[in-house]
This record gives structure tokens, C-alpha cells and sequence, in this order.
């Protein structure tokens, strides 16, 4: 079942798999209005002679031209698709590709052209002229073959809006978050309330531990872990009684014969064992944000680095990354997290390597702190993320990490901020914040 969710998630972000879908529906289409045609095509002739009432001649040349047309069409928006990739990659991140390659209108319009091209080519070869008893003139597949190249147009324009939205930053930026915050939601569906957060000891493994025999399992792939199935993990645990220890977490990079996991066994693991934890790992070329949100504020980061370069300077895209990465961080700052300890029943199980507040929130704010040398904009951003996510969280570690951050921003504003109004600006700004995270100025 894991397998085949990742499968699905390939498919889904392919630019082949919706576009064959929909070639092959608009062959069953003109196969299924043929069939009609032979069975009722003179009643409908002699209702609507305008409408049903093309020659074999007329109806060949319009089908051959609404095919040409599309054929062109579909050239000129793979084009359009080509460039938007192009300019989203120089401009800000190529890991932002795969959003442009996911997008549900892209692959909608190239397997719109594609199938209207495709449905003419099949009603054109069944037309048969000559006027003798075998002539044949599928009128009804004729007509919707104009239906279709005129809601072909209409599909082509609105593709040409989207293009033209879709390479904005904030569009970009925008999908991004909202696609974390969807990955979030499905990974870390339970809250915290307003008490304390996880037990701060269960990522202690305990001393006895430490006692054991611990044998590698090495990794049979290079790429990025995209995946890791916990059932399996478990199950392959409860079999072997034994204990798995990750060594590799989801969106580290695994080499080929490096640990992978170890195991609390007697002896070495045999090749069946070592074949099935390698199953429940899966391993990409690159990452997904599917079950790795920090993949998505990567992606936000490495736009805001890109515009806080000093050869792009583009303050207000930096800016608005960091204000989506604290609506990222917002669904975080009130999420419980998965243990790093998994039991079944009193046996332990598995030591996981999981994602944790702290570390997310380092991801998200460490290298653009750095990259805003000087920039009150940015830093004033920030203090308010984090005074935004102070109001969200009642957790004492998380709020500790929040005010390693002001502590930090504070450091470095000190030592940047060269205007004199800028510094007093930003010396109240700091306060505030520590107020509202309880801590004294």
C-alpha cells in the first residue's frame, strides 16, 4: 500500500499520466458517437440538416484542420510551459520545478489538445465518400469535433491567464505554503491544546540501550528518502524481535552500501531482513514534500536567499516567504509531533528520527537571518513571525527556541544596523516581542 500511495503521487505530478487519461476517454468518446451515427444519424440529418448536414469532403477537410490546429496549439502551450519552467528556475529555485509539473491546469490543457487532436484523427478515418450505398459520414462526431475546437479555444485562453499568474512570486510562493500546510495536516493531525507539549524526554533513549548489539543495515540505493512506511518498520520489528534504530531520517540523502538503519539483533541480519527494511524505505532522486513538510520551507528559503542576493535585491519576495513560512510554522507551533520512541504495547520498538518544532523553525529562519544583514525590513518581518507564533504556543521548549531566535535577530541588528533611527526602531520592536514571549528585556 505504501508502494503504490507513492506510485500515485508520481503519477499525479507526471506530466504524461492526466494527459493520457484524457487522450484515451476522448478515443472511447469519438469511438461511442460513431456507433451512435451508424444506428441514428439519417433521423438526426433530417431534424437538423444544418446542424448534421456535412458532406464527406466538408467533413474531411474540417477534421483535418481542427487536427492541424491542435497539433500547433499543443506546440505552442508545451512552449509557453517551457519558458514559465525556465524563468521559475533562473529567477528563483529549481526545486520549485515540480510545483509547475503538478499543476492540475497544465496537464488538463495539453490533454485537452492532445485528445481533440486525437478524437479527429479517429472520426476522420471512419468517413467514407463516393455517394454509393457504403458512404459514411459520422455527423454527430463531426459536431462535437467543433464543439470541442471551440471549447478547445476557451482553454487556451484561460491557460495563457494562468501561465501569465502562475509565474508571479507570490502565486509561487502562495502554492508552495499551502501545499506544506496540506502535508502537515495529514501528518500531524492531532493538537496540543493549550498545556505543554510532548514528554522532553522521550527523545532519551534509554541507558539499556546502549548495552545492546547493534548491526547496520545498509542502504541498496542512492537518492533521497521520500518515505518511510512506520507499519512496516513495526511489523518488521515485531517478527524479527527485535528493535529498528533510524539512522537516516525522511529527506536525508542515503548512499549506496551506508547505514541505512540499524538493528538490536544477536548475530547479522540475513539478505531477506535487510531486503524488507530497505522496502519501507522509499528513495528518490529528489525530495517530496508529501511526507517531508521541510522540503516545503526549503523551498521558501531558497527563495528568500535568492532574492536577498545582492545581485537580485528583491526585499518584498523575501518578505512575503518569510510571511508564509510563519503560517507554515503557525500550523506547526500547536501540532504534537510523532514520538521518537514507538512501543507496541510495553515492547520498544522503534527509534525514530522525526521532525521537531525547534528544528523546523531553524530550518525556516537560520539561513535568512543570515542573508539580512543590515535589512530592517527583513528582521522586523521576522520579530513578528515570532511574536506571532509566541501567542500560538504554550510549549516551554518551543518557547525557548523562539527566544533563541529574538536573541539572535537581536545580535545581529546590533552589529548591521548602521542607521541610528533604524536601531532604536528595531530595539523597540525587540522588546515588545520579549514581552510577549514572558521574557525580561
Amino acid at each position: 500500500m505504501h508502494k503504490f500511495k507513492q506510485l500515485w503521487s508520481n503519477l499525479r505530478s507526471s506530466f504524461w499520466f492526466m494527459p493520457s487519461l484524457i487522450v484515451v476517454a476522448n478515443i472511447a468518446f469519438a469511438a461511442a458517437l460513431i456507433e451512435a451515427d451508424s444506428i441514428g444519424s439519417d433521423r438526426w440529418l433530417a431534424q437538423w440538416p444544418r446542424l448534421f448536414g456535412a458532406g464527406a469532403d466538408g467533413a474531411r477537410q474540417m477534421l483535418s484542420t481542427l487536427a492541424g490546429s491542435m497539433m500547433s496549439v499543443m506546440g505552442i502551450t508545451f512552449s509557453m510551459t517551457l519558458v514559465a519552467l525556465a524563468l521559475a528556475s533562473s529567477q528563483y529555485t529549481s526545486r520549485i520545478l515540480r510545483t509547475f509539473m503538478g499543476s492540475r491546469v497544465t496537464q488538463l490543457t495539453l490533454g485537452i489538445f492532445a485528445g481533440i487532436f486525437v478524437y479527429c484523427l479517429v472520426v476522420l478515418r471512419t468517413i467514407r465518400g463516393g455517394g454509393g450505398v457504403d458512404e459514411f459520414v459520422p455527423s454527430l462526431a463531426v459536431f462535437f469535433a467543433f464543439v470541442l475546437a471551440l471549447g478547445g479555444v476557451g482553454v487556451l485562453v484561460f491557460f495563457i491567464h494562468h501561465i501569465a499568474s502562475s509565474i508571479q512570486a507570490s502565486s509561487i510562493i502562495a502554492s508552495i505554503a499551502q501545499d506544506t500546510i496540506r502535508s502537515i495536516e495529514r501528518l500531524f493531525p492531532e493538537r496540543l491544546g493549550h498545556g505543554p507539549d510532548e514528554d522532553e524526554g522521550q527523545d532519551q533513549v534509554h541507558q539499556s540501550l546502549v548495552a545492546r548489539t547493534w548491526h547496520a543495515v545498509p542502504a541498496e540505493v542512492n537518492g533521497y528518502i521520500q518515505s518511510v512506511d512506520n507499519d512496516a518498520l513495526l511489523r518488521l520489528a515485531r517478527n524479527r524481535k527485535t528493535i529498528v534504530r533510524m539512522e537516516r531520517g525522511i529527506g536525508a540523502f542515503v548512499v549506496q552500501n551506508t547505514v541505512l538503519a540499524s538493528l538490536a539483533l544477536e548475530g547479522p541480519p540475513d539478505q531477506k531482513t535487510i531486503e524488507a527494511l530497505n522496502d519501507a524505505y522509499n528513495v528518490g532522486r529528489h525530495r517530496t514534500v508529501e511526507q517531508d513538510p521541510a522540503f516545503g520551507i526549503r523551498q521558501l528559503v531558497d527563495m528568500a536567499l535568492k532574492a536577498l542576493s545582492p545581485g537580485v535585491n528583491d526585499t518584498s519576495t523575501a518578505v512575503m516567504c518569510v510571511d508564509y513560512l510563519t503560517a507554515i510554522l503557525a500550523q506547526l507551533a500547536c501540532r504534537k509531533f510523532p514520538a521518537l520512541l514507538r512501543y507496541e504495547g510495553d515492547e520498544l520498538r522503534v527509534i525514530a528520527i522525526a521532525p521537531t518544532f525547534e528544528g523546523l523553525l531553524a530550518e525556516a529562519f537560520d539561513q535568512i537571518r543570515g542573508s539580512a544583514i543590515g535589512n530592517v525590513g527583513i528582521m522586523a518581518r521576522m520579530l513578528s513571525a515570532i511574536e506571532t507564533l509566541a501567542s500560538l504556543t504554550a510549549s516551554p521548549r518551543r518557547r525557548r527556541a523562539l527566544q533563541e531566535q529574538v536573541l539572535w535577530i537581536a545580535e545581529l541588528a546590533g552589529r548591521t544596523t548602521e542607521s541610528a533611527h533604524e536601531r532604536e526602531r528595531l530595539a523597540r520592536r525587540l522588546m515588545e516581542v520579549r514581552e510577549a514571549l514572558g521574557d525580561k528585556p
